[in-house]
């Protein structure tokens, strides 16, 4: 089992990996279908107008998600790691008015979002929570091709064929392709203490069997730096957030309030909680405007790791940048380890998944870049999990506001002290991270669909209530 660490950690924007970055990327992959794929193309009949559904939690959240506007963003041709979020306003407002896209090395296609982007709240796709069809006609109507794609989490996208590939891949042999194809944190631990290196020098061998050394050193310096500079504009920028729920941007004053606390030299025995919570709010925050992130392995929880990773720069003194590869390094391989064998997205097992999956991760990084054993390492990563099980995704408004962008503030004062407990030991403990791992799973596949990323449930309905 192998997932690379820029598969973890992909630079996109938000406010969710599943919900907008998954469908961008799915309708460049239609479009690229329609242009390059091999199916039955009749002689002489273009393909003129293009229809795209969303389905099961896409249909129910989507529209607090901004899956359509991701929709329009993707059949006009532009993709997540690229747009410019300034832009995006007058791209959807163009293709709104115009009622067509235009994608680059395409024909103008036929497209009124009014019309030919539907919640499709009554049928659910069967492969996953997060589906989507996309269609394509001639001038006629008549159908020339279609394709159903699922968003999984953390911004992947699989087609059919390619999501039961997935599934049947759990039960494969080990692949032989790198030198420490672990698939659990079992078989990590028992590579690790064969080999003597550490999880981070192990996911580093994998890696490097396909990109040099200096490539992923730069590669691993661009996501840090994204992050950072993620935090940076959330600690710069105030005012309401959109979507209707009308939730004032608070990391800004925190952190104003910290700085004068600093510079006072007052005696604040809160003041790793409060410096980790307001590198994560920062985030989230930026995430909820639709800003510049890094998928954590999601937006929905996108804080997390980058709040530890600057709260280790910040207060660390031995801190330097071979310390965040390593990182990133680690927590990539607990974050792969996660979605291999149970989930990362909300919307199939709730926000255990998210900020559970992104804490575990953080505290493994952390406690590797403090001098942890891989045992250590291990019981970090199962300690800041198992104590987020259980937990559901129901935000307010289907906006990823309320509870979010405290949930990650949380999630990373959790995984300080989950790696700070795991040090304190020697690496023996009673629940072993796969065990915790499949208990997610399991609770994910009991949880009612309603605390699964709907906002039928929950805080959802509760404070709307209220």
């Amino acid at each position: 089992m192998f997932l690379s660490v820029f598969d973890i950690y992909k630079i996109g924007i938000g406010p969710s990996s599943s919900h907008t970055m998954g469908p961008m990327s799915a309708a460049a992959r239609f479009l690229d279908k329609i242009k390059n794929g091999d199916w039955p193309r009749p002689q002489g009949v273009e393909v003129a107008k293009l229809h795209v559904s969303l389905h099961g939690s896409l249909a129910y959240t989507g529209i607090g998600h901004a899956s359509d506007r991701a929709i329009i963003l993707g059949l006009a041709g532009y993709l997540p790691d690229g747009i410019d979020p300034d832009q995006m306003d007058g791209i959807v407002d163009a293709v709104k008015t115009n009622k067509r896209v235009t994608p680059e090395g395409h024909p103008n296609y036929q497209f009124d979002p009014a019309i030919n982007l539907v919640m499709d709240k009554k049928m659910a796709l069967t492969g996953h929570a997060n589906g989507m069809m996309f269609q394509a006609f001639d001038n006629l109507d008549r159908l020339m091709l279609k394709r159903i794609y699922y968003s999984i989490g953390g911004g992947f996208v699989v087609d059919e064929n390619e999501l039961n590939a997935m599934q049947s891949a759990k039960k494969a042999p080990v692949e032989s392709g790198v030198p420490y194809p672990f698939r659990n944190a079992k078989e990590m631990l028992e590579m690790a203490k064969n080999s003597g290196l550490s999880i981070a020098a192990m996911k580093r061998a994998n890696e490097e069997m396909s990109i040099p050394r200096d490539l992923l050193d730069q590669k691993l310096d661009q996501i840090w730096g994204a992050m950072d500079r993620c935090i940076d504009r959330g600690i710069s920028n105030s005012g309401i957030m959109p979507g209707g729920l009308k939730v004032k941007r608070r990391a800004k004053d925190i952190f104003d309030k910290l700085q004068e606390e600093w510079k006072s030299n007052r005696r604040n025995p809160l003041l790793a909680n409060d410096w980790l919570a307001v590198f994560a709010m920062a985030v989230n925050e930026e995430n909820a405007v639709g800003g510049k992130v890094v998928t954590s392995p999601t937006n929905g929880a996108a804080g997390v790791v980058p709040a530890v990773m600057r709260y280790y720069m910040r207060f660390h003194e031995d801190a330097d940048l071979k310390g965040i590869r390593d990182f990133l390094l680690t927590s990539a391989a607990i974050g792969g380890i996660i979605k291999h064998n149970a989930s990362i997205s909300g919307a199939e097992v709730g926000c255990q998944g998210e900020v559970g999956s992104a804490s575990a991760m953080a505290a493994a990084g952390l406690a590797q870049v403090m001098g942890g054993t891989p045992m250590q390492v291990e019981n970090a990563a199962e300690i800041a999990l198992e104590h987020h099980l259980g937990m559901t995704c129901d935000p307010v408004g289907g906006l990823v506001q309320v509870p979010c962008i405290e949930r990650n503030a949380l999630g990373a004062v959790k995984a300080v002290t989950a790696a700070s407990l795991a040090l304190k030991g020697d690496g023996t403990h009673f629940v072993p991270l796969d065990a915790c791992i499949e208990t997610m799973r399991q609770t994910g596949l009991d949880m009612n669909e309603r605390y699964k990323e709907t906002s039928e449930g929950g805080l959802a309905v509760n404070v709307v209530a209220c």
